[in-house]
């Protein structure tokens, strides 16, 4: 009768609910300095010179990927150009703050279950369960 039915509704919400929980990817940051440049105004705004359009293009970022539900959400996202970088820096990306125009960027690391970085780091083969994902810069590449 009507109590089976509210026991499958508040299942089905259960299950909602721990999809939801489970199905974004998760932000780590390389260090405090990195966390408080992604996530207070006022210390973004100072990182980019007072640019306030930079930082709210920054905050924007960091909100998108942690709607994402794996890294490839955002390998697919054209405006964030997502590369690979190379040399020291191998097994590390890069987004766009902003635009291609500008030479901000957000370098970042994809991590497994342990939080470990992926060796050898294919994207392509790994774009599709990452969801842990370490913030380790944000910063001007032409400097």
């Amino acid at each position: 009768g009507i109590r089976d039915l509210r026991c499958l509704v508040g299942s089905e919400m259960c299950i909602r609910d721990s999809l939801k929980r489970r199905a974004n990817v998760q932000l780590l940051y390389n260090n405090s300095k990195v966390q408080k440049q992604c996530t207070d105004l006022k210390t973004a705004k100072k990182l980019f010179g007072g640019n306030a359009a930079l930082a709210t293009s920054l905050f924007a970022r960091i909100n998108a990927m942690q709607q994402a539900n794996v890294i490839k959400d955002i390998v697919m996202m054209p405006t964030f150009h997502f590369h690979k970088l190379n040399g020291n820096m191998d097994g590390f990306f890069a987004i766009d703050v902003k635009t291609r125009r500008d030479p901000w960027r957000i370098i970042i690391q994809p991590l497994d279950e342990n939080e470990e970085p992926y060796d050898p780091c294919n994207i392509d083969e790994i774009a599709g369960v990452v969801r842990i994902v370490e913030v380790k810069e944000v910063s001007n590449h032409y400097e």
